[in-house]
């Protein structure tokens, strides 16, 4: 998907499709408290520690959260914006599909059992949803992510001054975690929900996009981030194994782990973007803001690029589609034979995906404008638009 600016990067497309999958995946597997596959089973054995990933699939939520600030890092840092023109566009790009949602629910609440009720709930939702994580159809999140539009000019006001600075709202939000939980002896919602257990995820990213690039070169790069791989990966299995998000011990859980569940997920992710991101897996295209992509790495972008109308729609048709496997097809209430058909359905659904973002999307991102805003040149400097590039 290409900014208002015109800048595309397909490697960060590549990352919402492995997130827009893991979500996909972890709805497939439990959407009913561990039907068809019961929770924990990809902890069973150790060979099997990364698909842990999958098995606690809601963790491409935080992917999609880590992409958000680096993405917009990479995008403002350093310039003059019109914030009204960016929440416009931004607009453009969330509520068409978001709306069309919200319209589906409350067509569906009209023929459910007790229509008024249904139907004033949904109403309610809609309106608590400004704030509160009320959405349906994962629509949560996006009231997250306004909630980090928001704080956007302030954040990046407090990056441009200080790294440092960043790093203090990251101590705050974990220090705000920290009392909930005494205070309330749980503190997962508010950790899994809300800007201020997902806040970390957002400064973490943009804190990525400022790593310098000696950091991720190949010689040690690949490495350490292997290394980190390794380490995330054993550590959500060791999740996964000893309760997972809906069973640690119950839900909401007390674990104190959820005061910094989204530091952790944070801290590994905008390394892991940063990382790929800086490897360029496309040609170099024409234009210098884009790369040229081709075979499988295209294909992968595309998924990218149809990944909110995935999101949004998927839960829609997954739950029906896992029952329907289970109960007419075969029996999947095994991790690893329930994963080939989640990703069997994943693939069928990005028909409907494309057909969304063509139809829906597009024609409302037409109306963008641009809002990064030029600097003026000083007096007297020399104009160089018609020099030749080499």
């Amino acid at each position: 998907m290409r900014s208002t600016a015109g800048e595309h990067y397909p490697a960060l497309d590549h990352l919402r499709a492995l997130a827009a999958l893991m979500v996909f995946c972890w709805h497939f597997l439990h959407f009913t408290n561990g039907y068809p596959v019961p929770f924990g089973q990809a902890a069973a054995f150790f060979a099997l520690f990364p698909l842990a990933l999958l098995d606690e699939g809601h963790v491409g939520v935080s992917l999609f959260m880590t992409l958000s600030g680096y993405l917009f890092a990479k995008l403002l840092d350093g310039k003059n914006i019109s914030y009204p023109r960016f929440l416009f566009n931004r607009a453009l790009r969330l509520l068409p599909l978001l709306l069309f949602v919200v319209a589906l629910d409350l067509i569906f609440a009209l023929f459910s059992a007790a229509p008024g009720a249904e139907v004033k709930n949904q109403l309610l939702a809609l309106v608590r949803g400004l704030v509160f994580p009320s959405l349906p159809h994962g629509g949560w999140s996006i009231t997250v992510e306004w909630h980090f539009y928001l704080l956007l000019p302030l954040l990046l006001l407090l990056a441009r001054k200080s790294l440092w600075n960043m790093a203090l709202v990251l101590a705050c939000a974990i220090l705000t975690r920290y009392l909930w939980h005494r205070e309330y002896g749980e503190v997962q919602n508010l950790a899994y929900f809300t800007i201020i257990g997902r806040i970390d995820q957002f400064v973490l990213g943009m804190l990525a996009c400022h790593l310098p690039r000696r950091i991720l070169r190949p010689a040690t790069g690949d490495v350490g981030v292997g290394v980190a791989a390794l380490a995330f990966c054993i550590f959500y299995w060791m999740f996964d194994a000893r309760g997972g998000f809906m069973r640690s011990p119950g839900y909401p859980s007390g674990n104190p782990l959820w005061i910094v569940m989204g530091s952790v997920e944070g801290v590994f992710f905008a390394l892991f973007i940063a990382w790929y991101d800086r490897r360029e897996p496309c040609a170099p295209h024409r234009n210098r803001n884009s790369r040229a992509c081709s075979g499988v790495s295209l294909f992968l972008a595309r998924i990218g690029e149809y990944s909110y109308s995935i999101y949004l729609l998927h839960m829609f048709f997954v739950f029906h589609a896992a029952r329907f496997i289970h109960e007419r097809i075969m029996d999947i209430s095994h991790f690893l034979v329930a994963l080939p058909w989640a990703l069997l359905c994943f693939l069928l659904m990005l028909p409907l995906a494309r057909l969304s973002h063509h139809c829906i999307e597009l024609p409302f991102m037409q109306w963008r404008k641009p809002y990064i805003i030029e600097r003026e040149k000083p007096a007297g400097s020399p104009d160089r638009s018609m020099e030749k590039r080499p």
